[in-house]
C-alpha cells in the first residue's frame, strides 16, 4: 500500500511540474507586431512591471457588426526595453515578442512579454535614414 501510495504522489508532483511547466513558461508564440505606441508605464500594487499599448493599423471585429480598434497590450521585463519605449510615446514602433499561456505577477498582466524594440520612427515618415531609431 505504501508504494502505491508513493508512486502515486510521484505520478500527481511530476503532474503538476508539467503542467506549471506549460502555463507559465512554455513560449507559446514568438512574434513581431507594429504600430503607433499608446501608452507605457510601470505600474502595479505588490509588483511594479511595464505596461504599454499599440495600435495597429485597421480595424478588428470580434463579433458581426462591431467595430474595434486593432490593440495590442503587452508587458515588459527588461529595464533597457523599457527605457526605450518610454522615450518613444506617440510614435510608431515595431516590437519583438513572446507570448506565454498564462499570467504571473512579477511577469507583468499580460501573455504577450516584449523581448526587443525592433525600430521606432516618427509617426507618418517614412524611414530613409537606414537607422534603426530615431535619435
Amino acid at each position: 500500500m505504501k508504494k502505491v501510495a508513493w508512486i502515486a504522489g510521484l505520478i500527481l508532483i511530476v503532474s503538476l511540474s508539467i503542467f506549471i511547466w506549460w502555463k507559465f513558461f512554455f513560449v507559446f508564440g514568438e512574434g513581431v507586431k507594429a504600430g503607433s505606441l499608446n501608452y507605457f508605464m510601470k505600474k502595479g500594487i505588490i509588483f511594479k512591471t511595464y505596461e504599454g499599448r499599440i495600435v495597429q493599423e485597421g480595424f478588428q471585429s470580434p463579433t458581426a457588426g462591431a467595430l474595434q480598434s486593432n490593440e495590442f497590450r503587452f508587458s515588459v521585463l527588461d529595464e533597457e526595453v523599457a527605457v526605450q519605449l518610454e522615450r518613444s510615446s506617440g510614435k510608431h514602433v515595431e516590437l519583438r515578442y513572446k507570448e506565454y499561456n498564462g499570467k504571473l505577477p512579477w511577469r507583468g498582466a499580460s501573455n504577450f512579454i516584449v523581448t526587443e524594440v525592433l525600430a521606432v520612427k516618427e509617426t507618418g515618415k517614412a524611414d530613409t535614414s537606414g537607422v534603426p531609431f530615431d535619435q
